[in-house]
């Protein structure tokens, strides 16, 4: 036998390792075939059972009321609104108008101005920098850093004039009194104390004592006996002033610019050809003159008028085609009414169109329309089903680029009047009527970018202890659309919006969530004209008491109106 470093050993058979291996992987590859097949022909396991919830679980009643709170939002809107009277506002803060009591730049969503916490009030209108509103008993409150950049808190200014409507221009505000006479207030209240003040009568002719504040009258001249000014509308620089009597008279509003777009509505009349006398003496549109007005408004540069036959007639800055005309750089202006002819863009239709409204704000125009179906040319009278019903429409032109025309398209000029598909067609059924009915727009309210329109869809507010318990009131939809750069629409995010939309309970949900609907979607209803007690528990006066929305420049305010 050889040693193991060199010695030899007898022959053995050769390749053992080699079969070992190969033995190990058919083995291998045999098993996993088996494991592949076993797995590839068992069946799929069964999916368990879908557990369906069909409503939360929500916290036991407490009392008949308790339960309508429980299972409507809308119900719970309304009692708040009616046990909490006051203003919510959200926008721009940075004139300390949408919180006087606070100095952040912004209020992303509805906060309440605690000055008017329990108050209702006649009128509110808003402006980035300065506030007004009409109290309850018709005296005038301003705040904002426009009225005193020292103290910005809300405080009553004028008195004594039983105001029941305001507007507002650059610098002053234009205030209408019950008895139709209209005041021309300064906003900053330095303004307001300065100069000569009027000496305030009362019904003892012998007494008078001197006005507290600076402010002028307009006065239209020539009217009628028993002709008196019922409404008036207002934009930067100018006023609208509507009579009794359906005349219309236009002038100056502001201190700081005269009106020079055309939007008095007089041909030829500017600063240097105005008449001798005060710079803002009204001066009746002659173009209307017995066409028997009914409604004015105004936008920032541009006015509207509409007659009681449902005619509209334009004037002023056309420069984003907000009266409803294509833009024509050679003309930007027009300086006197012009009528906008919607049967011509009703034409072909077989609907025959009566305006209803109109709206207006900063470069913006809207009209809300009565489209009626008629028979057409080629059209037999018995054939037309739908003869007679009524179609109601809202129109919008003007600048769109913050999407304020609310048509879902953001252009910078209008070529014509388009319609607001989503607040128009829309139709309800009546349980007084048991019909079906139209449902037109109980109010628009148009700030400078954004706006808001109140639906006037059927509304419930008469649950009460001899109704049932699940008998729940609820308001009218709202929805907001335009300009969100400062938060004004409410949403809480900054991006702007093309196209109505809905926004969330003013309290933020916070009432939602105490009964029990923690995280759930609700959207804002608001509470329609109606007699309640006022106060928690309906334990207060009773009034007759709306909430009215005022969007204003960069500003939105939802408020108790009496």
């Amino acid at each position: 036998m050889s040693t193991p470093r060199g010695g030899s050993e007898p022959d053995r058979p050769r390749g053992g390792l080699g079969k070992f291996l190969g033995g190990m992987v058919a083995a291998l590859a045999a098993g996993t075939a088996v494991v592949l097949y076993s797995s590839m022909t068992k069946e799929p396991p069964k999916p368990r059972e879908a557990v369906i919830e069909y409503e939360k679980a929500r916290p036991l009643a407490e009392s008949k009321e308790d339960n309508r709170d429980l299972i409507s939002s809308q119900h719970l809107q309304v009692k708040k609104s009616w046990e909490s009277p006051g203003v919510y506002a959200w926008g721009s803060n940075l004139g300390r108008v949408a919180a006087p009591d606070s100095t952040d730049n912004v209020v992303k969503t509805p906060r309440r101005i605690t000055y008017f916490d329990g108050q209702l009030l006649r009128d509110l209108k808003l402006d980035r920098d300065f506030g007004a509103a009409v109290t309850e008993n018709g005296d005038l409150v301003q705040w904002g850093t426009a009225f005193s950049s020292a103290n910005p808190m809300p405080a009553e200014t004028l008195k004594g004039k039983d105001l029941i409507k305001i507007e507002i221009s650059r610098d002053r505000i234009i205030a209408l009194g019950k008895n139709g006479t209209v005041y021309s207030v300064p906003v900053a209240g330095s303004d307001q104390s300065a100069g000569e003040k009027k000496h305030q009568t009362s019904w003892l002719s012998f007494w008078s004592s001197p006005e507290t504040v600076n402010y002028r009258q307009l006065k239209p001249k020539n009217l009628a006996w028993g002709e008196s000014v019922v409404n008036i509308a207002s934009g930067l620089e100018h006023a609208l002033l509507l009579t009794s009597k359906g005349r219309v008279f236009a002038a100056a509003s502001s201190t700081s610019d005269f009106p020079s777009k055309g939007q008095l509505g007089i041909p030829g009349l500017t600063w240097a050809t105005r008449p001798k006398g005060p710079y803002d003496e009204p001066h009746e549109i002659d173009t209307l003159k017995g066409l028997n007005i009914t409604k004015v408004a105004a936008g920032d540069y541009h006015s509207l008028a509409l007659d009681s036959l449902g005619r509209v007639f334009v004037f002023g800055d056309n420069t984003s085609g907000q009266l409803g005309f294509e833009v024509e750089p050679q003309f930007p202006f027009v300086d006197g009414p012009i009528p906008l002819p919607f049967n011509k863009i009703y034409s072909g239709s077989g609907l025959q169109p009566r305006v209803t409204s109109i709206a207006a704000g900063g470069a913006n125009s809207f009209f809300m329309v009565d489209a009626k179906r008629i028979a057409g040319p080629k059209e037999e009278t018995d054939s037309v089903r739908d003869l007679g019903r009524v179609t109601a429409d809202t129109w919008a032109c003007g600048s769109g680029i913050a999407g304020s025309l609310g048509t879902g398209k953001w252009t910078h000029i209008s070529l014509g009047p388009t319609k607001i598909k989503s607040l128009s067609g829309l139709y309800e059924w009546d349980e007084n009527t048991n019909s079906v009915i139209p449902i037109r727009l109980a109010r628009l309210s148009a700030g400078s970018t954004h706006a808001a329109a109140v639906m006037d869809n059927v509304t419930s507010v008469d649950a009460s202890d001899i109704t049932s318990d699940n008998d729940t009131n609820w308001g009218a939809d709202i929805v907001f659309w335009g300009g969100n750069e400062h938060y004004q629409l409410g949403t809480g995010k900054r991006n702007n919006i093309p196209l109505p939309t809905y926004i969330s309970p003013l309290d933020g949900g916070e009432g939602d969530a105490q009964k029990g609907r923690q995280g759930e979607q609700h959207r804002f209803q608001i509470t329609p004209r109606s007699t309640a007690r006022l106060g928690p528990g309906g334990s207060g006066r009773k009034v007759s008491v709306e909430q009215r929305v005022e969007c204003g420049r960069f500003v939105t305010a939802v408020y108790s109106g009496t």
